[in-house]
């Protein structure tokens, strides 16, 4: 089976190492000239992310890239700790969350997709899809053209294969924050711990980093989408006055070094049709969440594609069975994300109010509530085979 992936994000070359595993052939395509590299911010992988990459056999590898963060505090603007839990998994789970640098992530996976068998194209956009025999044929802009049995869209909220599968699909809406983030240098921060600080401006994070360092992200609520032109300083003088009531991150702000591109949060309706017999959307390209699972539920759908594909006599009855699996589990997640989004741009009354509240539901309710998430496992993939559908 040759299977063609639009994108080389962590979607794409998740998907990659997947389908490697169980004998397909697999070429990998990116609109981008250098997908990875150290650019934007850092992401963390949660315990139920952590498991896919065991079962692709990378998991040390990028644990190796990353720093493990077994500890999440949530604050209050005036500093009250509103809960102290577990980051990222059940309490009595060993795996730690991991927190890198994205280009770290993508960096890692696709050197072993690579490592894998995979063919890496960089420079191609996607511009067509167009069935041919039992197949498909992709058409980028430079020109040319390649065939497979399926053709996944692993490019992420902007995707340009979804409008090809579905040309209603609902455009990618701006979800009233921003985010900006930096390193800082000198701040007292306890290592292992990710701290959440539930500002009047928006949230704020900030943990400790390598070499001393403290990786920070302001993710700020403001209803109409900014330019994002601002150069480095002006950023900064703003930030300053977004979080000047918050002593910790106005201390943050003010010993950072180095600021990385500003980028708007956007979020996306359902899309009602994300596979066809051929082609099948997964990671942000079907469903962008955020809350911390972007990248763990996308690799969940590179695990499950694979699984599918493995178990069924054909590439549609294979997408059928991938869709089931993911449905229900990706709603909830919706739904999830849509509640932290809505923390963190809570006006005065709702603020005051979760103040009150959180302390005591995060410590009677917390583990219950996101057993659903952390606990999943998405199993094995079967060995390696020759042959494919």
């Amino acid at each position: 089976m040759k299977v063609i992936v639009i994108g080389g994000g962590v979607a794409g070359a998740a998907s990659a190492i997947a389908l490697r595993r169980i004998g397909a052939e697999v070429t990998v395509y990116e609109a981008y000239a250098e997908p990875a590299g150290q650019v934007g911010s850092f992401l963390s992988l949660a315990s139920n992310g952590l498991r896919v990459l065991r079962s692709l056999g990378v998991l040390e590898q990028v644990r190796r890239a990353g720093i493990e963060v077994p500890r999440q505090r949530m604050w209050s603007g005036s500093g009250k700790l509103l809960g102290d839990v577990p980051r990222g998994r059940a309490g009595g789970d060993a795996l730690h969350s991991v927190t890198l640098m994205r280009g770290a992530l993508v960096e890692t996976l696709r050197a072993e997709a690579r490592a894998a068998g995979a063919v890496v194209v960089t420079g191609e956009r996607l511009v067509d899809a167009i069935p041919s025999g039992d197949g498909v044929r992709a058409v980028f802009s430079g020109g040319r053209t390649a065939e497979g049995s399926l053709l996944l869209g692993a490019d992420g909220i902007r995707s340009a294969t979804r409008p090809l599968l579905h040309p209603g699909a609902p455009a990618p809406e701006y979800a009233g924050l921003y985010s900006i983030s930096g390193v800082a240098d000198g701040v007292d921060t306890e290592p292992g711990v990710f701290n959440m600080t539930f500002a009047r401006g928006g949230a704020f994070i900030h943990l400790a980093a390598p070499g001393g360092r403290v990786w920070w992200a302001a993710q700020v609520a403001d209803p109409v989408e900014p330019e994002l032109t601002f150069t480095d300083d002006e950023w900064l003088r703003r930030l300053a006055g977004i979080y000047r009531h918050e002593r910790l991150p106005s201390a943050v702000v003010a010993a950072s070094t180095e600021l990385h591109r500003p980028t708007s949060m956007h979020k996306l309706d359902a899309i009602g049709v994300t596979h066809n017999d051929r082609i099948a959307l997964l990671g942000d390209a079907a469903h962008p969440v955020g809350a911390g699972q972007g990248a763990s539920m996308a690799l969940e759908d590179a695990l499950v594609l694979a699984q599918s594909l493995a178990a069924q006599v054909s590439v549609a009855a294979a997408l059928e069975a991938y869709d089931d699996a993911r449905s229900a589990r990706v709603a909830k997640m919706a739904e999830a994300a849509g509640s932290n989004r809505d923390a963190k741009t809570a006006g005065p009354l709702a603020r005051r109010l979760r103040d009150l509240v959180m302390p005591v539901g995060v410590r009677l309710f917390y583990e219950r509530a996101t057993s659903w998430l952390y606990t999943y496992d998405c199993g094995e993939l079967p060995g390696t085979r020759s042959a494919g559908i």
